[in-house]
């Protein structure tokens, strides 16, 4: 199903939005005396100068290619900021209800399908589901409506968000994946959207995911790829590239990454549906230029309706867009 930008970022709400991000950027650079230098949230390789946004320091590992805040928020200081956080709570009351019924009809609709395929592609148990970082609750909510599984449990931390999920009557719980009290190896499925890249450490995220993996169990992450065309391409002037996302992955490292966890790799895909209208509207806009890239310009300009939709199933069936799934399992044996 196509769809664009601003299906599911209305620019009339976005725009007051932009003064609760920055003041969630500013608590955080505040902060700053309390980072931490760290390795590769990989291979824990040193990293190398990448660049610098807004006072955040990036680096890219040179090793596995991972981009990466570095130094970092530890664990308790992320903790803080997601509990004050005022672009989440502007998300809950204006944008997430604004775009509630394009969110679910485009993006999480699909998105449901997709797990139930990867269970029935690998023969996986139905009884129970938990999803990390479960925002608006929406996902949760349309998969329940499927009734394939007995028991979904929606893990957020962030209050306003929790508690509208508490609203739709979702199982809540309001903890770190880390430090939750559930049984070992008592979940078939943990899915985990655009939750990897706010990350301290990536690594303790999926360890204790496969704490609670059943046996065969599946677990499906989304997170953005440092190797998408739009994240590439913008650089810097990429909205990818902020203040909260610590960790940019791409299809080499995340698999690497599992490999560290111990979790058995099945699949990685970037079905990205918006890197190049993303692209194309920071260009029309005036805040990215493509001068000296007129091939570019050619297809997300002048060309768009002819050639826009086929340049983005090119980057998706090439491991090129910067929406990056990756689907994994316990296996005893591994």
């Amino acid at each position: 199903m196509s769809f664009n930008e601003n299906d599911i970022r209305p620019k009339n709400l976005m725009g007051g939005l932009a003064q609760e991000v920055e003041a969630d950027r500013q608590w955080l650079v505040q902060q700053q005396d309390r980072f931490v230098e760290v390795g590769c949230p990989v291979c824990e390789a040193q990293g190398i100068a990448c660049f610098e946004k807004k006072q955040i320091q990036y680096q890219r590992c040179p090793d596995c290619d991972t981009i990466f805040v570095n130094p970092r928020p530890p664990q308790e200081v992320l903790h803080e900021f997601y509990l004050q956080s005022r672009t989440y709570a502007y998300w809950n009351r204006h944008v997430f209800p604004a775009s509630e019924a394009t969110r679910a009809d485009r993006i999480f609709r699909p998105r449901v399908d997709r797990v139930l395929e990867f269970c029935d592609r690998y023969h996986t148990a139905t009884n129970s589901l938990l999803e990390i970082g479960a925002g608006f609750g929406t996902f949760c909510s349309v998969l329940a409506e499927r009734n394939r599984f007995r028991r979904i449990i929606a893990l957020e931390m962030t209050p306003d968000l929790a508690e509208s999920c508490r609203t739709r009557g979702l199982e809540v719980i309001e903890s770190p994946i880390e430090s939750v009290e559930l049984p070992e190896h008592s979940i078939d499925v943990i899915v985990s959207f655009e939750t990897l890249e706010h990350l301290f450490s990536p690594i303790q995220f999926m360890q204790s995911c496969r704490r609670l993996l059943a046996p065969g169990g599946l677990l499906v992450l989304t997170c953005p790829s440092g190797h998408g065309f739009d994240v590439i391409t913008l650089g810097t002037a990429s909205d990818t590239v902020d203040h909260e996302h610590l960790n940019y992955l791409n299809p080499d490292s995340i698999k690497r990454l599992a490999g560290v966890a111990k979790i058995k790799l099945l699949e990685v895909v970037t079905p990205g549906a918006l890197d190049a209208d993303i692209v194309r509207n920071k260009v029309l806009d005036g805040s990215f230029s493509l001068e000296g890239q007129p091939w570019l310009k050619h297809i997300l300009v002048d060309k768009w309706e002819a050639y826009g939709s086929m340049f983005q199933e090119f980057l998706a069936s090439n491991m090129l867009s910067s929406h990056m799934w990756m689907v994994g399992t316990v296996d005893d044996a591994y």
